[in-house]
């Protein structure tokens, strides 16, 4: 989070596995309540309905303004960065993200969405909140992970990491993007979205563990197994969702090979929370692959577009 003038800007990651913002993360999940809860968790009020959050599981769709839940779950994200500071009332400018090669089609759309509402009142964990949004800014996911790097690389090391070709990719739990940077520089002609995120490992772990051992492993269990590379199981279990973890691995740089990326003559960047599986299953030369291991760095990416966005306003 950002102060900016009389405002705050917050920057908002909605992925299909976690919420995250600068200073907070919690899954992207929700439960609507018959009922006012009745034992303290994260819960939010709006529109007289109570939502457990952080609870369930949301399912990948193309179009995140599809229903209300993705609204409701940023209102959790703004409330807990404001948290940060104690501020219960705020202008915010809010800074967001879609799929690289859907911001185009659908920017004008999602932007709608968040703005439904300038003026909005709910409650968080027992505190009222009110906040009248400024603005909404949407960027491409991505990029905003490393745009700071980029920036860093240029201003402190004589550009000398991101200088050449490199093939970016953000390996998150619905999708994954990739881009090619020329000496730090997004190329248009070069960026693609495919739905190959983390989930599709999950569905196939759980798909080989019921076929072959008759097991309906839990979420937990298996994401826990994805980061970790131990799991609490058979060894024969292990050996098996080792394999079905390596397999979805060499999947995804076929895919960057599909692409274009060759490890000869390209560093490639990894961002997201996929990247903890090419660290434990993938085969890859550690000198031309680099990871940005903080899960908040787009988050952080899009409030810091977002400033150099009203900076270039002010300067005319």
């Amino acid at each position: 989070m950002k102060r900016y003038n009389d405002y705050y800007i917050i920057g908002v990651d909605a992925g299909y596995g976690n919420m995250k913002t600068a200073q907070s993360i919690f899954p992207t999940g929700l439960i609507a309540l018959d009922s006012d809860p009745m034992y303290k968790g994260n819960f939010l009020k709006y529109n007289g309905i109570w939502y457990r959050i952080g609870a369930g599981h949301k399912p990948f769709i193309n179009d995140k303004t599809e229903d209300d839940e993705f609204y409701i779950l940023t209102l959790a994200s703004i409330a807990s960065e404001l948290n940060t500071v104690h501020v219960s009332k705020a202008d915010v400018l809010l800074a967001v993200g879609l799929p690289t090669t859907w911001t185009s089609r659908q920017r004008e759309k999602y932007r709608d969405y968040m703005l439904k509402s300038r003026d909005v009142k709910f409650t968080f964990n027992d505190v009222d909140y009110r906040v009248r949004f400024v603005d909404c800014m949407v960027f491409p996911q991505g990029y905003s992970a490393v745009v700071q790097s980029v920036d860093n690389d240029l201003k402190n090391n004589g550009f000398r990491i991101f200088s050449g070709t490199i093939m970016m990719t953000d390996i998150g739990n619905g999708t994954m993007n990739m881009m090619r940077l020329q000496n730090g520089h997004p190329d248009e002609r070069f960026i693609w979205t495919e739905t190959l995120g983390v989930n599709q490992c999950v569905l196939a772990v759980k798909k080989r563990m019921m076929d072959a051992f008759g097991l309906d492993l839990p979420d937990e269990t298996i994401d826990e197994f994805l980061r970790t590379k131990t799991a609490n199981l058979p060894e024969e279990c292990v050996a098996d969702l080792t394999n079905v973890a390596t397999r979805y691995v060499t999947g995804l740089f076929d895919s960057l090979r599909s692409h274009g990326y060759d490890p000869r003559i390209m560093k490639l960047i990894i961002v997201g929370g996929g990247g903890c599986l090419v660290k434990n299953f993938g085969k890859y030369n550690p000198a031309s692959v680099l990871f940005e291991n903080d899960i908040h760095a787009s988050a952080k990416g899009f409030e810091y577009m977002a400033q150099g966005v009203l900076w270039k306003k002010e300067a005319g």
